[in-house]
């Protein structure tokens, strides 16, 4: 009798054991001649030379699918065994799955742009308002860089300009300091990633998030690296972070033009690296508008409402030496404020 270790490396031990190791079960019994047993992500099972090699074959099979779907259900488990090819979701333009098995497509004609300007580029400029699918779409475009292994690192930064130079006064050490900037990277890969992989993958610093202060004097190889909310920086800033750019390296960038936290007199980054890299071979800009917006109906809106107040076509007129919204309130009331 033979026992043979296969160690699960790209997927979290518990997609292959199923809820209260249900799917353990299911293949223990489809290989009555092994004695079968596993303890965190290392798969111990005894028996006969001929039988392990075809077990470990199938657990391969489960953990190549489950790697890339994120879901493992007991028809695939039947389906692998048998020979045939497991029945998923016509795949089309899904970028990667979610971590409860849905297809993460894109859904817009915008997004769809953005994935092909990746493809065709190493770097890609996508500016767009709120809600439209711009970074959740990047993150995607990353993960399934990662997990295809085509490169080693994902590296995701924004500028912290929301807390100036206040860092210092904020309670906790540094990562407690700037994590709450970086929420929204983190909410995206939770959504993408099983809760166990992410957190080896940040232990081992294969996933890295950081403040975009971080990525000076680094150069980043082999690696698909997204800089966030990149209207918040500095020209001087964007060029550093374009720079670290290193062999098998991509770079998407992101930000919304509408939503610069700036001082005034500070010109953009992000608006002036689009206007001098436009024409630049080898480098993709893709503009998303409010019809890309995925959120609730009430952000299309809203942002509509704020273009026309921009724009000086919004029906309500401000107040002479006063507030804009007691004159619009004063207006449906028909009160002379004059009175």
């Amino acid at each position: 009798m033979i026992e043979k270790h296969i160690i699960l490396e790209d997927i979290d031990p518990a997609l292959i054991y199923g809820v209260n190791n249900a799917n353990l079960q299911m293949i223990k019994a489809l290989f009555p001649k092994l004695r079968i047993m596993a303890r965190g992500n290392v798969i111990r099972a005894m028996g006969d030379d001929e039988v392990l090699e075809t077990f470990e074959n199938y657990i391969k099979q489960l953990e190549e699918h489950g790697a890339r779907y994120n879901s493992l259900k007991e028809e695939v488990l039947l389906d692998i065994f048998n020979g045939n090819r497991p029945m998923v979701e016509r795949e089309g333009d899904v970028i990667v799955f979610s971590v409860t098995g849905r297809p993460i497509t894109p859904r817009s004609e915008n997004q769809l742009q953005l994935v092909k300007s990746y493809r065709e580029n190493d770097m890609v400029f996508a500016v767009g308002p709120a809600g439209s699918g711009k970074t959740y779409t990047a993150i995607a475009l990353a993960v399934r860089a990662l997990k295809n292994k085509e490169v080693k690192k994902l590296i995701l930064c924004r500028p912290a300009v929301e807390a100036g130079e206040k860092l210092g006064f904020l309670p906790g050490d540094m990562k407690e300091k700037i994590d709450p900037y970086l929420q929204p990277l983190y909410d995206a890969l939770e959504d993408m990633i099983p809760p166990q992989k992410l957190k080896e993958y940040m232990e081992l610093n294969i996933i890295q998030i950081a403040p975009l202060a971080f990525m000076r004097g680094r150069t980043l190889n082999d690696a698909v690296v997204i800089l966030d909310e990149a209207q918040n920086t500095t020209i001087p800033q964007l060029k550093m972070f374009l720079t670290r750019m290193g062999m098998n390296t991509k770079m998407i960038v992101t930000g919304d033009l509408t939503q610069i936290d700036l001082p005034s007199s500070v010109r953009s980054g992000l608006s002036h690296a689009m206007h001098i890299l436009r024409d630049v071979k080898g480098i993709g800009i893709v503009e998303l508008n409010k019809k890309d917006i995925v959120r609730h109906k009430l952000v299309t809106r809203i942002v509509e409402a704020y273009e026309k107040e921009k724009e000086g076509t919004h029906p309500s007129p401000p107040c002479e030496g006063g507030d804009s919204y007691i004159a619009d309130r004063n207006k449906r009331n028909n009160i002379n404020i004059n009175n």
